[in-house]
């Protein structure tokens, strides 16, 4: 039995991650009351009714229900019913942009009183310990759908039970640090190849930009340095329990140099047997 309790802020992604896990052969359940979760689990875990892996949504839609969450999660692990917490954030500049374009309603509007962002830091106060709880977080502030779906997919397609998943991320400081990273590196200190001949148009994903950040004399013992604080760090976030471990690498635009150091710090993760996934967060922009 596979289960991932899916929850977060409101307008944040929960019905994508639904249709992504759905996809991959979970059957989703929206908007279901905690005090059904155990219940759910249970049957699931007997076998019964093909529920073999579930995906379940719930949120604050559910008013005054909502408060069991985190009490029914703990008794689920007091009494050994695995599980995952997904928790899904955006910004809340973010949160209150998608409400405004949808015109939809936020949850936590009980009055004409309330501004939409009021709502949103209200949820925020209340989802605090849900959101430290999570065994995954996901921040969609500057994900697209596609890039969202695929995120879900790297994490859950294997299964929830291969202990450990490391997200190898590339990004670019000016567009704003990766908010769920666990550890980060700046490899700004390289050579940009956006300044040299014939380089800009190209991402680290090819050759030509792979071979000149590569061929850079800093580049070997900046690499091994890192390989080596990544190889004696995660061990111990796989001893702690740790379900996800986000390395950000950052580079002034995220095309270039942090490109290249997220494929090859993934590679070196999977040539010593950890499950480990990359994105390239600001690859696309300009």
């Amino acid at each position: 039995m596979e289960l991932v309790v899916v929850t977060g802020m409101s307008g944040a992604g929960k019905t994508v991650a639904a249709n992504a896990l759905e996809d991959i052969g979970f059957y989703c359940i929206d908007n279901m009351p905690p005090s059904l979760i155990r219940p759910v689990a249970e049957l699931s875990a007997r076998g019964q009714a093909g529920l073999g892996k579930v995906a379940i949504v719930t949120d604050i839609r559910g008013g005054k229900m909502f408060e069991e969450l985190l009490p029914t999660l703990k008794l689920m692990k007091e009494q050994g019913i695995g599980f995952k917490l997904l928790f899904l954030d955006a910004s809340d500049d973010k949160l209150v942009t998608r409400y405004k374009e949808t015109r939809r309603r936020h949850p936590m509007l009980q009055n004409n009183k309330m501004s939409v962002h009021e709502a949103v830091e209200n949820e925020r106060e209340m989802m605090a310990p849900l959101k430290e709880a999570a065994d995954y977080i996901i921040d969609t502030t500057t994900m697209s759908t596609s890039g969202f779906k695929q995120r879900i997919v790297d994490m859950f397609l294997g299964g929830i039970s291969q202990g450990l998943t490391v997200q190898c991320m590339s990004f670019g400081f000016k567009y704003g640090c990766v908010s769920e990273a666990d550890i980060v590196f700046d490899v700004r200190c390289l050579t940009n190849p956006f300044y040299v001949d014939g380089l800009r148009a190209h991402t680290g994903l090819e050759a030509p930009v792979r071979d000149f950040v590569m061929g850079l004399s800093e580049t070997k013992e900046l690499a091994d340095r890192l390989l080596a604080l990544i190889d004696y760090s995660v061990p111990l976030y796989c001893k702690e329990g740790k379900s996800q471990l986000v390395i950000a690498i950052g580079c002034t635009g995220g095309k270039h140099r942090s490109v290249v150091f997220a494929e090859m710090i993934k590679e070196h993760l999977l040539k010593n047997n950890y499950r480990a996934v990359v994105t390239h967060r600001d690859i696309g922009k300009e």
